[in-house]
């Protein structure tokens, strides 16, 4: 993979980052991700393009604000820093792929959604309607170059379906499940469709896995008890991330034991009697 492809598209995560640290601060409140230009939220003193550096700026005023000195929290850097990484991680994943794109696009809307989730409870719409088209228009796009039709199809089918478990669950347990996830469902079977039904399962499985170890954890520290809210929009997010970056092994392994003639297992003949 070339240094400066990777290097773009890292500079591409620090980027986008910045911008869904806007899109988390903005849309929750109904807000416009556009107008009027980013301001401290304490005194409204206009960010100067030199303190609007990700990451970079953040170190350089000492966490500040430089008008009033307001501690600005550490979400910023960290969702910036964060999508860098998961930027460049996909891309030598993926490669210059058809699919690279559509992936960016998943993970950096999935990013937003899981901030706004562990800061508010809340998967606002707002992102993840924009996310699941742009998504699929980028594999629209994808299908149309390399000819990959019947990957479109199974992409379609996973947010179909996923959507229907969830809205299962929802209608027999709202409590379990509130609509924001049902449709965040939706939203993980069309990104991660294209890659393979396994990988939507894996990316439920591995989410939920998590988010059972961190409520146990919460309940044996004695920071939470069975009726404890915790945010599953976080959880789900990162089963799709891991899925989408260690998911292939694990599934190739796991087709390679469910299918005996994967490993080498003789065929057994059957013989028919004249």
């Amino acid at each position: 993979m070339p240094y400066t492809f990777v290097m773009i598209i890292g500079l591409l995560g620090l980027a986008v980052g910045s911008f869904l640290n806007v899109a988390v601060s903005r849309v929750p409140a109904g807000r416009s991700v556009v107008r009027p230009r980013s301001a401290c939220p304490r005194c409204a003193t206009p960010i100067a393009a030199r303190d609007n550096i990700p990451v970079l700026s953040w170190l350089l005023l000492s966490r500040r604000c430089r008008a009033c000195r307001v501690p600005i929290p550490a979400r910023y850097p960290l969702i910036e820093a964060l999508t860098a990484i998961l930027f460049i991680a996909e891309a030598l994943r993926f490669g210059r792929s058809e699919v690279l794109p559509a992936q960016l696009v998943f993970t950096a809307g999935l990013l937003a959604l899981a901030a706004c989730d562990a800061e508010q409870f809340l998967l606002p719409r707002r992102l993840i309607y924009p996310t699941l088209g742009l998504t699929a228009a980028c594999l629209l796009a994808a299908a149309a170059v390399t000819g990959q039709w019947h990957r479109l199809g199974v992409t379609a089918a996973c947010g179909v379906g996923a959507f229907a478990v969830f809205f299962a669950l929802h209608w027999l347990r709202p409590a379990w499940l509130g609509f924001g996830d049902v449709r965040l469902a939706g939203l993980l079977g069309t990104g991660l469709g294209w890659l393979g039904p396994w990988y939507l399962v894996f990316a439920l499985l591995a989410g939920s896995v998590v988010g059972l170890l961190v409520g146990i954890a919460l309940m044996a520290a004695g920071r939470a008890t069975r009726h404890t809210r915790l945010p599953f929009g976080v959880f789900l997010t990162a089963g799709a991330i891991a899925a989408i970056l260690v998911g292939a092994p694990v599934i190739h392994w796991y087709e390679s034991v469910s299918d005996p003639y994967a490993m080498g297992a003789p065929h057994t003949t059957v013989r028919h009697r004249p």
